[in-house]
């Protein structure tokens, strides 16, 4: 589980698509959105401009616990990183009225980003400038009566919640900012979508865009139905299909003992049905309780995959009282490989939303832990004690579903002694991985610019000092933000 310099994909895959969001744009910014700038402005004809910048400064202290001493030393990794990241991200957003309800449309932005000293990844001093949105797409109708949408190119998507697709770039190493995240398009999609009322249906094809360094030529296919109803209820189907990857999984050796396997191409055909929901079970007699169920089903027939994840949010938000809290209490979970069955059960969680306030599993250790043979459950609470301050707090106990399983891809394989006798196993042989407990607070300076900070805990749990030879220290970092949206 420590840090390790060869860029496997799926341990890679995994950090980098939590990374890319993890403690970077507060919620209010992504809430909000961009502040558009005209640049012409007629009848026909609306032409805007976009900018917008980030800058994090970020410190850790025993970073993974510091099991990069233990599992890695020949590689003199720094425990304690400092570093700075930074981000610009200008764009410019066109639409043309053809006449009736069909409208021309297309947007294209790029981001140009960096990693002043090493992060916590032991990669920096870096950064490069690419294109990020380019698309192109055409309007047909009115939501009303019904719309069609078709676009292509480079453009962000977002299924659902975000538990499978979201996040369609890789942020870090060589290009820097790795929790700032600011890249967020797929490379490329196709894009076909009808709108009438509250419904929605949407075909697609998308392509990563992956690092040039981690490229798994991976591309995706799929469809996704959803109804939204009043007051943010809503209920979704989601079904996606790996068209094509290179992508490899990790399967844990039989009976627990041994190295893991390595599948090459595994991802390769992998077909994954989802569903989500929000709803309101008792509006009118609590009417800020609230209820949110995801749930996702994988298989692949070539390699004998089967897995399955989800999440229940329940939780309460208090609206018209002071301080507006929003107090919630999640539990989610990934299936891990059982290493007493020949059939391969880890859960692929894709390109998820890997940010705190989304999908992350736990705050730290969801810098070590992808979505595949895990669980936490989680508490949350979200206030506004005045128009411009967003404190929130969020508190995480993270276990492991399978032992002896492989957790993420840097697996720690080791010598496990009992009774006089070694054998060599991977991941953990008790399931409680840590404690973590995120603070943070944002400040809305304008309406515009954004200040956060934050701190985090990870107290490590028994599997994780069991692994490290019966201790193993506490995990704590802080950081400060800037952004600014127009």
């Amino acid at each position: 589980m420590a840090l390790q310099r060869k860029r496997n994909a799926p341990f890679l895959a995994g950090r980098l698509l939590i990374a890319g969001t993890f403690l970077a744009v507060p919620a209010a910014v992504s809430a909000q959105g961009p502040s558009k700038l005209d640049l012409l402005r007629d009848d026909d004809t609306v032409i805007t401009g976009t900018l917008q910048a980030g800058l994090n400064a970020v410190a850790e202290e025993n970073m993974y616990w510091n099991l990069a001493e233990i599992f890695a030393p020949s590689i003199d990794y720094d425990a304690s990183p400092q570093w700075l990241d930074l981000y610009l991200k200008p764009g410019i957003t066109a639409q043309q009225t053809l006449g009736g309800d069909t409208v021309l449309y297309g947007r294209v932005s790029a981001v140009g980003s960096a990693t002043l000293g090493i992060d916590g990844f032991a990669e920096g001093n870096t950064g490069r400038v690419l294109m990020e949105e380019a698309v192109l797409g055409v309007r047909f109708g009115k939501r009303e009566t019904g719309q069609l949408d078709l676009s292509t190119g480079a453009q962000e998507l977002k299924l659902g919640t975000g538990m499978l697709i979201a996040n369609g770039a890789s942020n870090g190493f060589e290009r820097g900012a790795v929790k700032l995240g600011p890249r967020k398009a797929w490379e490329g999609s196709v894009l076909a979508k009808f709108m009438r009322g509250g419904f929605a249906v949407q075909g697609f094809i998308i392509d990563p865009r992956e690092l040039g360094s981690n490229n798994t030529r991976t591309r995706i296919a799929g469809v996704d139905v959803r109804h939204d109803g009043k007051n943010g209820s809503y209920l979704g189907a989601s079904f996606v299909e790996v068209l094509r990857s290179d992508a490899p999984y990790v399967q844990a050796a039989p009976g627990g003992v041994g190295p893991p396997s390595i599948l090459n191409g595994a991802r390769d055909g992998l077909k994954a049905l989802s569903l989500y929901a929000r709803v309101h079970p008792l509006k009118d007699v609590v009417p800020g309780l609230y209820l949110t169920l995801d749930y996702a089903r994988e298989w692949n027939a070539r390699i004998d995959l089967s897995a399955w994840g989800g999440r229940v949010q329940l939780g309460h938000a208090w609206t018209n009282t002071a301080w507006r809290p929003d107090f919630f209490y999640s539990f989610q979970t990934f299936s891990g490989d059982d290493p007493n069955t020949p059939q391969l059960e880890r859960f692929d969680p894709l390109n998820y939303e890997g940010s705190p306030a989304s999908w992350a599993t736990g705050s730290k250790a969801a810098l070590v832990f992808i979505n595949s043979n895990v669980q936490s459950h989680q508490l949350t609470l979200r206030m506004n004690p005045s128009p411009k301050d967003i404190p929130a707090l969020r508190t995480a106990h993270v276990r492991a579903n399978e032992l002896r399983s492989p957790i993420q891809f840097g697996q720690a394989t080791r010598l496990d002694f009992s009774n006089n006798l070694s054998t060599v196993i991977a991941g953990v042989t008790t399931p409680h991985l840590s404690n973590d407990v995120f603070v943070e607070h944002t400040r809305i300076i304008t309406r515009n610019i954004f200040l956060t900070a934050g701190f985090s805990v990870s107290v490590p749990g028994e599997g994780i000092t069991r692994a490290a030879g019966g201790s193993a220290p506490t995990w704590t970092g802080g950081f400060v933000n800037v952004v600014v949206n127009y």
